[in-house]
C-alpha cells in the first residue's frame, strides 16, 4: 500500500469518526469555589474542539482524587489552615478565591474537573498525525505543553484547564500516552493522579533497597506509593486505620500500624528511611523522629492540615532532607506507563459511580471506608 493510500485511509477513519462527535455533550461544572452544590451536571455542554498538537478523547472513566474536592472548596487558598474533610462536603464560609488553586492563579469558572482520564483518542488537531485515532489513551495530570516546559511549572488536568469529568476531553498530544493492557477502563482511570504522585515522591527521594514508611496507605496514593515503593524493593510499612490493616497488607505492606498509635513506639526511633506523607496535621513531628540521621521526608498532601510544628534543631542536628513534590519530570509518567504494560502495578478500584452520581461519590471519599480508588464513569 502506498503512503497516499494510508494517507486517505486515515483521512478517511477521521472524518468518520469526527462526524460521529456530538456537538453538545455531557459534563459536571464547577461553578464556584464551595460545596456539593456548585457541581452541575448537564447534558448540554459544549463539546471540546482539539486545537493545535491536541487531541480529543472520548472519556470512558475518570478517577476521584483529593485535589478535585481541594480544588472545590478552596483548599489551597493559604488562609484555610484545616484538614480536607473539614469543608469537603458544604465547602469553606470564608475563602480567597485569589489564591485558591494549584498555581495560585484564580480560577476561571465553569470549569470541569478530573484529574484523572481515561479513554480512547477520537480527533486530533493541527500538526497532530490521525494515526493516533482509535488509541486508547491516559492523559498526565501535571501539564507542561501549556507552560512551554518550563521547570518547576505546569497546569493541573481538572483545574488549570478542563479535566476528565465529562463524555469528551481534550489535551496535549505528547502528554497523551497510548496505553496497551487488559486492564479495565475504571482500574486505568485509577493511575494519572495517583500513581504518577506517588512514583513522583519516589523519584524525587530516590528510594531503593530501604526501609520506607507510608502514611494515608489506605488511600489512592498511599495504596499506590506501597506498590510502587515495594517494586523498587523497599521494606514497607503502611499507616492505616486499624480497620484497613488487612487491606494495606493486601497491597503489598509489610507492616501495617494504626494511624492512632505512636509511631516512635510502634516504629522505633530512627528507624526509617524515607518517610512518604500524604497526612501531616497535628502528629507530623512524630515523623522526623522515627527518621534515620540523613533520612528523607518526603510529601504531596496534607489531609490532616498544612500547619505544622517544626523543631528545626531536629532537622540540622539528623542531617534531614525534606522534599515537597508536585511538578513531575517527563520520565515519571512515561515509567508509569511501562510499569501498566509490563504488569508490575496493579490499582485497587473499590466502587465506581456513573458520572451523575458525582456527589455521591464525593460523600464515599470523603467517609473513606474504602481502599484504593473510586471511578466515575460517564454516560456513553
Amino acid at each position: 500500500m502506498s503512503f497516499d493510500t494510508v494517507t486517505e485511509a486515515t483521512t478517511r477513519e477521521r472524518t468518520v469518526m469526527t462526524l460521529q462527535i456530538p456537538s453538545r455533550m455531557t459534563a459536571v461544572q464547577l461553578v464556584g469555589h464551595g460545596g456539593l452544590e456548585t457541581l452541575r451536571y448537564s447534558d448540554d455542554v459544549a463539546t471540546p474542539q482539539p486545537g493545535e498538537g491536541e487531541v480529543l478523547i472520548k472519556v470512558a472513566a475518570a478517577g476521584v482524587n483529593n485535589t478535585d474536592i481541594n480544588t472545590r472548596i478552596g483548599w489551597y487558598s493559604k488562609k484555610i489552615e484545616d484538614a480536607t474533610d473539614t469543608g469537603g462536603a458544604d465547602g469553606f464560609e470564608d475563602i480567597d478565591d485569589t489564591d485558591a488553586t494549584w498555581s495560585g492563579v484564580p480560577m476561571a469558572f465553569p470549569r470541569i474537573q478530573g484529574a484523572d482520564c481515561c479513554g480512547h483518542i477520537v480527533d486530533v488537531g493541527e500538526g497532530v498525525d490521525g494515526a493516533r485515532i482509535g488509541e486508547r489513551v491516559i492523559v498526565r495530570n501535571m501539564l507542561r505543553s501549556y507552560v512551554g516546559y518550563r521547570p518547576f511549572e505546569c497546569w493541573t488536568f481538572g483545574s488549570e484547564c478542563d479535566g476528565g469529568f465529562a463524555q469528551y476531553a481534550k489535551a496535549p498530544s505528547r502528554e497523551t500516552h497510548k496505553v496497551d493492557c487488559d486492564w479495565s477502563d475504571a482500574e486505568l482511570a485509577s493511575i494519572p493522579c495517583a500513581y504518577s504522585t506517588a512514583e513522583n515522591m519516589l523519584h524525587r527521594a530516590q528510594v531503593g533497597a530501604e526501609r520506607v514508611l507510608v502514611t494515608g496507605a489506605s488511600g489512592g496514593v498511599g495504596s499506590a506509593a506501597i506498590q510502587l515503593a515495594k517494586r523498587r524493593g523497599a521494606h514497607v510499612t503502611g499507616v492505616a486505620a486499624a480497620a484497613k490493616t488487612g487491606d494495606v497488607r493486601a497491597v503489598g505492606a509489610d507492616d501495617v500500624v494504626d494511624r492512632n498509635a505512636d509511631l516512635a513506639e510502634a516504629v522505633g526511633r530512627e528507624t526509617v528511611d524515607v518517610v512518604i506523607d500524604l497526612v501531616a496535621g497535628p502528629t507530623w513531628p512524630s515523623l522526623l523522629d522515627i527518621l534515620k540521621r540523613g533520612g528523607r521526608y518526603v510529601t504531596a498532601g496534607a489531609i490532616a492540615g498544612p500547619l505544622v510544628s517544626l523543631d528545626v534543631r531536629t532537622l540540622y542536628l539528623k542531617d534531614l532532607s525534606l522534599i515537597g513534590c508536585t511538578f513531575q519530570d517527563d520520565i515519571v509518567f512515561e515509567n508509569l506507563v511501562s510499569y501498566i504494560e509490563r504488569d508490575e502495578i496493579r490499582p485497587i478500584v473499590a466502587k465506581t459511580f456513573p458520572l451523575s452520581e458525582i456527589g455521591r461519590a464525593q460523600e464515599h471519599f470523603l467517609a473513606k471506608n474504602f481502599t484504593g480508588k473510586l471511578v466515575l464513569l460517564p454516560p456513553a
